[in-house]
């Protein structure tokens, strides 16, 4: 068996890192020259962190990593703690994996480590064309190359093509929102009183998320709110530091503080995916972004990509045949996706609320979870933590399986 990988991101690259695991040929085909270190930070929650266990990534990466105590959100203006919910050794006593923030290049630096040097991924190569034939499927690349495998998967993210072309020609769904990102060094977060935790700021119509990456060297930054009209979704657009200083102006020392003591930041448009019906078009299959984009609130973009790539593979070598592996893949993982999509859409008007009645709801509803939180953690986390790649694609008599292979 081979398949075709067209794209090479965090879902890209640990599907080929996974199929590596079980013992399947790919060819990796990226049309960047080079791996840069683009983007910013990560959080890995233990669904994620334990499918990177499996991939045989985690001991490469967690030195590069921080493992915050916990998730504070806190209001704009007076930093007055709203909620607080437990992550660091309470997570990892409960899930039995770590919750971790990384820069995206430590992650993607440490699956690259992994993967060593192979012939089998291949850069600056444009995908032009994809298409099937008989039982197998095709790219075609600028200058003529064709690359035959037994499956081609889109791992070609948010705007992919192959979705576009094969499955349904919509585009993304623009949030109305926008993103402002930085990095400040560790030093100056440390005297504005940054503690290694998870940082939520909750003001009208913006937030703004705050953690520490790169072992604890660098603190990352996350505002978000209404789109300035001139954003487009590269991580590499630049923004200036006065435009955002004006974005959360009256906000809170410590937020216009790290602002000002940061690098220029970058900006970009948030946009997201509708469901799709299907992700498996014979032997064309989508994943990470491609199959279902979703907004950053629940911190779940790339933590549902590694899942995918997890439980493809193993389907991949354990399933009868391919047709009943893409299928029973499909089943597994599109449900619990759609739910976090859904679930990080409707938490963007929870971050943003504005106005005094529903304010007020807000809190008592975080009140309310903050007094059941001594007998364990919100509901939403225990369904998003406990999730395990490995028994999902492996469980027995469920109704996957038997839709699957009926």
């Amino acid at each position: 068996m081979r398949v075709v990988i067209v794209g090479g991101g965090v879902a890209g690259l640990s599907l080929a890192l996974a199929l590596r695991c079980q013992g399947i040929d790919y060819v990796l085909l990226e049309q960047a020259p080079r791996f840069e270190p683009v983007g910013a930070g990560i959080q890995l929650s233990p669904n994620a962190t334990r499918t990177l266990g499996y991939l045989g990534v985690l001991g490469r990466l967690e030195p590069k990593t921080v493992q915050p105590g916990c998730h504070r959100f806190v209001d704009w203006k007076t930093a007055e703690p709203l909620l607080t919910t437990p992550l660091g050794e309470a997570v990892v006593e409960a899930f039995g994996q770590p919750y971790l923030h990384a820069h995206r290049a430590d992650l993607l630096d440490s699956i690259l480590q992994e993967i060593g040097e192979d012939e089998r991924i291949r850069m600056s190569v444009r995908v032009i064309a994809t298409g099937q034939r008989g039982n197998g499927a095709w790219a075609k690349l600028e200058g003529g190359e064709t690359i035959e495998g037994d499956i081609l998967v889109a791992a070609d993210g948010v705007r992919s093509s192959i979705r576009e072309g094969l499955f349904e020609p919509e585009p993304p769904q623009f949030s109305g929102c926008m993103a402002w990102r930085g990095l400040a060094s560790a030093s100056i977060a440390e005297k504005l009183g940054y503690r290694k935790d998870s940082y939520i700021w909750l003001g009208p119509e913006r937030s703004m998320v705050i953690y520490y990456v790169s072992g604890g060297q660098l603190l990352n930054w996350i505002g978000i709110g209404p789109s300035d009209g001139n954003t487009s979704e590269s991580w590499t657009a630049q923004g200036t530091t006065e435009e955002a200083l004006r974005e959360y102006d009256g906000w809170h020392p410590m937020v216009r503080s790290l602002i000002e003591g940061s690098a220029s930041p970058h900006k970009w448009a948030l946009f997201d995916r509708k469901p799709l019906e299907s992700w498996v078009q014979g032997r064309i299959v989508l994943i990470g972004d491609a199959a279902h984009a979703m907004l950053p609130y629940h911190a779940q973009g790339a933590a549902q990509s590694i899942e995918d790539c997890w439980v493809l593979a193993r389907r991949l070598a354990l399933a009868s045949d391919i047709d009943n592996a893409l299928k029973s893949y499909e089943i597994i993982r599109k449900e619990r996706t759609a739910k976090v999509q859904g679930a990080s859409r409707a938490a963007q008007n929870l971050f943003h609320m504005s106005g005094k009645t529903a304010l007020e709801r807000r809190n008592q509803r975080f009140a309310s979870m903050q007094a059941g939180i001594g007998k364990g953690f919100p509901p939403g986390q225990e369904w998003l933590f406990a999730y395990d790649s490995e028994k999902a694609a492996t469980k027995e008599d469920s109704d996957w399986q038997r839709l699957a292979w009926r």
